[in-house]
């Protein structure tokens, strides 16, 4: 097959488009494929998508206005790792652990925007999932128990220990 194009190399690329509901080929060689608009090609032949995950979180974390006038992100920097805050957004992938924490501040708006919550959710299982939801709840009753104690609130922290005792008594019963 002929390039489209310059109708004198062999198509070696094969593109296929769909706008509204059209569905567009192209059959051109490797040489016009370099100069078609929104066409990227690495040295490996291999079509770079502008629809990959950097290039889509990176539109997010523009989009969403995570700009810190006070700080430039070029400055922002994991101390454990340094991955800065730009090689975030262009890899999208951050360097290690720590960095959910250095990053929290742009990271966490995004997420909790899009996901709807910073915290994973997620599926249950049928089988076990009853005993991980009481898990769930004396997980959430111990922190509440925690802060109400350490705000002196003496009788909101009877109860909640009082809730998590019911709760662990009827794990108990299960086992």
């Amino acid at each position: 097959m002929v390039c489209e194009i310059c109708h004198k190399n062999e198509a070696n690329v094969h593109i296929t488009k769909i706008i509204n509901g059209q569905k567009k080929e192209m059959h051109i060689c490797e040489k016009c494929a370099k100069q078609v608009e929104g066409v990227n090609i690495n040295s490996d032949m291999q079509f770079i998508s502008p629809f990959s995950f950097q290039n889509i979180l990176s539109g997010l974390m523009d989009y969403m206005g995570t700009s810190y006038p006070d700080v430039k992100s070029t400055e922002i920097r994991c101390e454990n790792c340094g991955t800065t805050y730009n090689e975030f957004k262009q890899k999208g992938l951050l360097g290690c652990s720590e960095c959910y924490k250095s990053f929290a501040s742009m990271i966490e708006p995004v997420i909790n925007r899009v996901q709807g919550n910073v915290n994973h959710i997620g599926k249950i299982p049928k089988k076990s999932g009853y005993q991980i939801i009481e898990r769930k709840k004396i997980d959430e009753l111990t922190e509440k128990l925690k802060k109400a104690i350490d705000d002196e609130e003496y009788e909101k922290a009877a109860v909640y220990r009082d809730q998590i005792r019911k709760l662990q008594n009827a794990e108990g019963d299960e086992k």
